[in-house]
């Protein structure tokens, strides 16, 4: 159901919302059953109606939104028109300048800002490539490599570098795309990704001033429309939030301290009330964490594990610049996908259906055997799509992903495609062992990556751009011969 419009009264009180009294609610451990009833007729339905956990703990509203139907003519179409629109934006974005001017003496100290550069902003959605240029050769780390430690001294290096002498110059960003695709070190990633993102510009005389407007336009939000979360109109919207966010188990220590649910509760509360196009939908509050935990990092130190950290030992003051950030580099990158969470989620079934044509065309086996056994992409790969595969891999190989598809122009939407298709087939061979479509589905649901560290993201990534170099600008690669 859409989100009911209404005109919202200010509400002025203190400078701060209040803290919120509540019983900390550990996160929701699934149920399994001990073993599966044995089914003549396998079906989507009878094998939800038997496993519990197959949908992470009640994602409801993921359950629901996986069975509506779009009301599009013709699926397949619109799966091969979101492919030939990435190639002609991808076409155009060839001999064109990215991003607005941008400035910044060296030396000087950065601070977080928004600017123009958006995900999803502009007519410049799509991949940037010239004819020479390739994605930075990823070469696996082993065992016995003593050279480690002076090649990330030395990317570490290049990264100060860069980030202190960038110009107005459009090649100054094209430079740290090209050195973010292959990963950020941890101690410049807060700033890499916020100049990324398009939070932060460049310009050295702009940032304190923005800086300082836009965390206050912030806790200005938080202050006029908090106090509604109460309201009849506004309460079911709330009341899923508390719901959602202790499921948030990805680093479930640190989001059992109240101080941070608290921070979630505002950030995704405020995000609702000022998109009313689709409001809040469940899989939203996971966008938020890589954002709050990058952020985080900032303010602590290097030997403390971000998952241990006490919030009860920041300031106010750096909560309240932890918690504006995340907010604003969170809704530039929902700005680019918004189309995900509207009315029956059009952007995420397109793009299911689009990850379907490109698996067909790349791996007729898996299609074959999916197909054989009645296996629709819509029943695993919508959450793919809805939580970024957030709850597929560990988060930090989450956060080692999204360094990339920031330093792709509007990554989000259009590379995530192709590193779904890569993550998919990655796993071919053991997804046809399964002969049933209950094994199937449970294998796609729990699939082994939790030991996954970056090497394992770094080939999915080399894949993924492989797959989108050949896709993207020749989309009738996907038509099938007659």
């Amino acid at each position: 159901m859409e989100p009911t419009r209404t005109r919202i009264k200010p509400v002025y009180g203190a400078q701060h919302p209040p803290r919120i009294e509540r019983p900390i609610s550990n996160p929701g451990t699934p149920k399994k059953d001990d073993k599966l009833k044995n089914k003549t007729k396998d079906s989507f339905r009878d094998f939800e109606n038997e496993t519990s956990d197959a949908w992470d703990d009640g994602d409801d509203d993921l359950i629901l939104m996986a069975t509506v139907q779009m009301s599009l003519k013709d699926v397949q179409s619109t799966a091969r028109a979101v492919l030939d629109n990435h190639s002609k934006q991808f076409q155009a974005l060839n001999g064109t300048s990215q991003g607005s001017p941008v400035k910044s003496p060296s030396g000087c100290h950065m601070t977080a800002i928004p600017s123009a550069i958006s995900l999803g902003a502009g007519p410049g959605v799509g991949v940037r490539l010239n004819s020479h240029w390739q994605p930075p050769r990823i070469t696996p780390l082993r065992f016995g490599q003593p050279s480690v430690p002076d090649r990330e001294s030395a990317k570490l290096e290049k990264f100060h570098t860069l980030l202190t002498s960038l110009t107005s110059s459009n090649a100054g960003l094209e430079k740290l795309r090209k050195l973010s695709w292959s990963g950020i070190p941890k101690s410049v990633r807060p700033t890499a990704w916020k100049i990324l993102s398009g939070y932060l510009p460049v310009d050295c005389d702009r940032r304190q001033p923005t800086l300082e407007r836009k965390r206050k336009e912030y806790f200005s939000f938080v202050e006029q429309y908090y106090g509604t979360r109460h309201q009849v109109e506004h309460q079911d919207t709330f009341r899923q939030i508390l719901k959602d966010i202790p499921r948030m188990t990805s680093v479930a220590h640190l989001f059992q301290q109240n101080a941070v649910q608290e921070i979630f509760e505002r950030i995704l509360y405020i995000w609702a009330i000022r998109h009313p196009a689709s409001g809040y939908v469940q899989g939203i509050n996971d966008l938020v964490t890589p954002f709050f935990v990058v952020y985080l990092s900032e303010y602590i130190s290097n030997d403390i594990e971000v998952e241990n950290c006490d919030l009860s030992k920041l300031s106010i003051d750096t909560l309240n610049i932890i918690e504006a950030d995340s907010f604003w580099c969170t809704t530039r990158l929902l700005d680019g996908i918004q189309d995900n969470y509207t009315f029956a989620q059009p952007g995420i079934q397109m793009k299911v259906n689009a990850l379907k044509e490109l698996v067909k065309r790349i791996d007729v086996p898996l299609y074959k055997h999916l197909e054989k056994h009645n296996v629709e992409f819509l029943q695993f790969a919508f959450r793919w799509m809805n939580n970024l595969l957030m709850r597929e891999i560990p988060l930090r190989c989450t956060i080692r992903l999204w360094d990339t598809y920031q330093a792709e122009i509007n990554g989000f939407a259009n590379f995530h495609l192709y590193l779904c298709a890569a993550f998919l087939t990655r796993f071919s061979i053991d997804i046809q062992r399964e002969k049933d479509f209950q094994g199937i589905l449970m294998f796609l649901q729990n699939l082994p990556t939790h030991h996954w560290q970056n090497e394992e993201i770094g080939e999915l990534l080399a894949e993924a751009f492989k797959l989108k170099y050949m896709f993207a600008d020749a989309p009738n690669h996907l038509v099938q011969k007659s």
